[in-house]
């Protein structure tokens, strides 16, 4: 994976988090990862992360945001009942896709 597919899901993950408003302790969760975005970041100033960031908000579907999102909780060891929102959730965005399809 080049390193800037990885900041991709990162920053990809942290916006689908940032969706799961049901989800009470998600400003702590999204601090950890600001953090840990912060640290990789870090490692390579040479990438311009910002606009990287700003494309991912723009141009990535809710869908794929909390795919990438749960990647990032994989990495992070988040908690257990995030990853199962965020499947829930998944599940939901296909159920309504496919239904609309048939419409």
């Amino acid at each position: 994976m080049k390193y800037d597919d990885r900041f991709k899901y990162l920053v990809g993950g942290y916006y689908g988090i940032k969706t799961m408003d049901e989800y009470e302790s998600k400003l702590y969760i999204l601090k950890d990862i600001e953090e840990y975005i912060i640290n990789y970041c870090q490692n390579d100033t040479s990438i311009d992360y910002k606009s990287i960031a700003d494309e991912i908000y723009e141009n990535t579907s809710i869908k794929e945001k909390l795919q990438d999102s749960l990647i990032l909780l994989h990495d992070i060891k988040g908690p257990i009942e995030l990853i199962i929102m965020i499947k829930q959730k998944i599940k939901e965005i296909k159920y309504n896709e496919d239904h609309s399809r048939i419409i």
